[in-house]
């Protein structure tokens, strides 16, 4: 079904051309369209921006205050207001793609076609996403002394419940899910999957195997790249969006990464030596960290050892040092490591 976006819904989808990449992240969060449009000084359209040219631009080592014009779409498929919805609908599906910005002859924008997503069919994965929730969750004790990590409440629901719901949506059938501590509360939880409409296996951590271990104890190694989340990670990044980059890449290893900033709270003084050659006043210091959500080809986990803990970091390095394609899934999707209380509150904040 297309559908037109109401002139407020859209709106909020707008940047300027002299805006930064953050702008770009920020306005696809805020109308949650999955389309940027950019405008100039006289708010015509100058151009959009989609998830993917955003992943792109970050995959090329840019940071997300740069400026925003150097990954906009400089020629984006428009139509005009006379144009109906079945031609529309034509362009969508021959060009693949979701949305068509509106104008008039002097291309100012008048709205928005948009593909709603809730009317097409779901694509099945019959790849199999595996959640790690064997860890003890020391970090949030007294909370996990009686109850297992993954299976503290965030909107009412378990985080593991709201990770295999979230996963379902997007045609995700099969789980498998690795236990060690408190492991019975999960099985009698979830079962075999079957009140959630998805199966559910499990593989049985004798004792803690770290965040891949437990992977080494797949029998068999399943045919296809199975996606890999820790238990305790909630985030809005598309599983199926992740896989299809892994598969588009043709990589081995996948590790989604999110851009990281923080501020020193302290001035730098730059030294050579005992000699003091500069300084700088609470220097933001930008990386990428991991966010717990990959994708492993059949051929990344058959080089798991098979026994001893291993964590995935570990695993990259193998790969990697075996000349083995190892790539980097930039997200800037919402993103919570549900490590300590104040996360897990925090997470019930944005939840309620």
């Amino acid at each position: 079904m297309i559908k037109k976006i109401s002139k407020s819904k859209w709106k909020n989808a707008l940047i300027s051309k002299n805006g930064t990449i953050q702008d770009a992240i920020k306005s696809l969060d805020a109308s949650a369209l999955q389309i940027v449009l950019v405008i100039d000084e006289r708010q015509r359209l100058f151009g959009t921006i989609s998830d993917g040219d955003i992943r792109r631009g970050l995959l090329k080592g840019m940071k997300i205050t740069e400026d925003v014009i150097s990954i906009i779409n400089r020629h984006p498929l428009i139509v005009p207001k006379s144009f109906s919805i079945h031609q529309v609908s034509e362009l969508m599906i021959l060009n693949k793609i979701q949305q068509i910005p509106i104008v008039d002859e002097k291309n100012y924008l008048l709205g928005l076609h948009q593909w709603d997503e809730l009317d097409i069919k779901v694509k099945n994965y019959s790849n199999y996403v595996v959640i790690m929730a064997g860890g003890l969750g020391t970090r949030l004790h007294p909370l996990t002394e009686d109850c297992p990590k993954p299976m503290l409440l965030i909107g009412g629901k378990p985080m593991l419940e709201h990770i295999i719901l979230r996963a379902k949506a997007e045609g995700f059938y099969n789980f498998i899910i690795s236990i060690n501590y408190l492991g019975h509360m999960i099985k009698d939880y979830f079962g075999s999957g079957d009140k959630l409409g998805v199966k559910i296996e499990y593989i049985s951590e004798i004792e803690p195997m770290g965040t891949v271990g437990a992977l080494s104890l797949l029998d068999p190694i399943p045919g296809k790249p199975v996606i890999v989340v820790n238990g305790d990670v909630i985030s809005d990044v598309r599983f199926s969006e992740i896989l299809n980059f892994h598969l588009a890449q043709e990589s081995n290893a996948t590790m989604a990464v999110r851009f990281y900033e923080w501020e020193n709270p302290f001035g730098v003084v730059k030294l050579e030596g005992i000699n003091i050659v500069g300084f700088e006043e609470k220097p933001l210091i930008h990386s990428y960290i991991n966010a717990g959500v990959y994708v492993l080809s059949p051929i990344a986990i058959d080089h798991l050892e098979k026994k001893g803990v291993q964590d995935m970091p570990d695993l990259f390095k193998t790969l990697w040092k075996k000349n083995i394609t190892t790539v980097a899934y930039p997200m800037h999707e919402d993103w919570i490591d549900v490590g300590r209380p104040a996360d897990l509150n925090n997470a019930n904040k944005i939840f309620d």
